[in-house]
């Protein structure tokens, strides 16, 4: 009985042997006939079991084994970062004319992107119209023209000094930001070097300029250079970085009382206006660039850069409304200080006030684009109906002091 239970034991693993060594499927030999009292009713069911496995199916086994990991083996592996366009050379617009040595400086300075000096402009021309009227004798529209052209070209400037500024702060943020990887300094197409003396030159620039105006602007200017290079650390410390910005793009609306020689040191009426506008547009542009702030929200919390937008993300729009009733309440008590009249009451609060408000009902925070178009078009849209309602009430005011002085 012994020698029963070895035989088929040894028997099967010869037989395991032969099968590992033979292309076609192993089929045990033994039958549960041959030897019915050699097996015993586990090992009896264990066979019959396999033996009534159809023919096939290890090859097929091994067959689909052997595709499924020759596939896993040449599908190249997903990634869940997106891949990110090289840097091109511009094709269309201004900066495709350039000498191909100038493109990176151009882009430094955001010549391809004028928005930002029309923000810079605009509270200039706001200061110069409402001090117009206020200057003794009253600032004919050849001299007010003049001045404006003055301030647009200074405003070009500062502002690619104040952008050059930034990105040298920002060159080891930049890289991290999908809108602004591609810089020149965060790309190493500028070196901080040339980065640094390029700003030099701006400043420079803008000094030639300033001294075209009254000398006492001298004085009314410089401080603003601070706020310029304190802009790029707020977003470091704070999540209003915002306000700082406003601080630095409204110094214009100080500017324009002494470019046109109005005392702002002893003329009541002109300090208060000043310091009216002055903080209107400060509303105003910590309202536009929270928009703006929206187009990077999500690289920004990754970076660790901090913007109203992060903080107030929820209650965006409550706080824009805030802003914007801000800004056009400030911007009435500006003209009330200067005696302003209706055209721009009317046409310069009122249009303010409408524009700012279709703007924050319309603009979808939530898309990039949209956020561009209301940050580029807003500009000249609220820009321009406060600049027509100055206008305005400017020339109504100089037409019935000339007829008076006529008379």
């Amino acid at each position: 009985m012994a020698g029963c239970r070895i035989l088929p034991r040894l028997y099967l693993r010869r037989t395991y042997s032969q099968a590992a060594n033979s292309c076609a499927p192993w089929q045990p030999r033994l039958s549960t006939r041959t030897h019915p009292r050699g097996l015993s009713s586990p090992r009896r069911l264990a066979l019959e079991t396999y033996t009534n496995r159809p023919p096939h199916s290890l090859i097929a086994y091994h067959t689909t084994s052997k595709l499924l990991s020759a596939a896993a083996a040449t599908t190249p592996p997903t990634s869940a970062t997106p891949t990110l366009a090289p840097y091109t050379p511009p094709q269309t617009g201004l900066l495709s004319i350039l000498p191909r040595s100038w493109v990176p400086y151009a882009e430094l300075i955001r010549l391809d992107k004028p928005t930002g000096s029309y923000y810079l402009y605009f509270p200039c021309v706001f200061s110069t119209l409402l001090a117009a009227p206020l200057a003794m004798p009253a600032a004919p529209p050849l001299t007010v023209l003049g001045t404006s052209l003055l301030f647009l070209a200074g405003a070009v400037v500062m502002r690619g000094a104040g952008c050059t500024i930034n990105d040298l702060w920002d060159r080891n943020l930049d890289p991290h930001v999908a809108r602004t990887r591609l810089r020149p300094i965060a790309r190493g197409a500028v070196t901080p070097l040339q980065g640094v003396v390029f700003t030099g030159a701006q400043l420079l620039a803008g000094l030639a300029i300033l001294l075209q105006f009254p000398a006492s602007c001298f004085f009314y200017a410089t401080p603003s250079l601070l706020f310029v290079a304190a802009y790029p650390l707020a977003k470091r410390v704070t999540y209003y970085p915002q306000f700082v910005l406003g601080l630095t793009f409204s110094w214009g609306a100080i500017m324009g009382f002494p470019a046109l020689g109005v005392d702002l040191l002893h003329n009541g009426a002109a300090q208060a206006a000043a310091a009216l506008l002055y903080t209107a547009n400060v509303a105003w542009t910590v309202l536009y660039d929270m928009i703006y702030a929206h187009m990077d929200i999500k690289d920004d919390a990754k970076a660790g850069i901090k913007s109203i937008a992060l903080k107030h993300d929820k209650e965006t729009k409550q706080v824009l409304t805030g802003l914007a009733l801000t800004q056009v309440a400030l911007l009435a008590g500006a003209g009330i200080a200067t005696g302003a009249g209706p055209a721009f009451f009317v046409g310069g609060c009122g249009g303010a006030l409408v524009t700012l408000g279709v703007m924050i009902k319309r603009v979808n925070l939530k898309s990039v684009k949209d956020c561009w178009w209301w940050f580029v078009n807003g500009c000249w849209i609220t820009g321009g109906v406060i600049t027509m309602g100055l206008t305005a009430d400017y020339l109504v005011k100089y037409v019935e002091r000339d007829d008076e002085e006529s008379a």
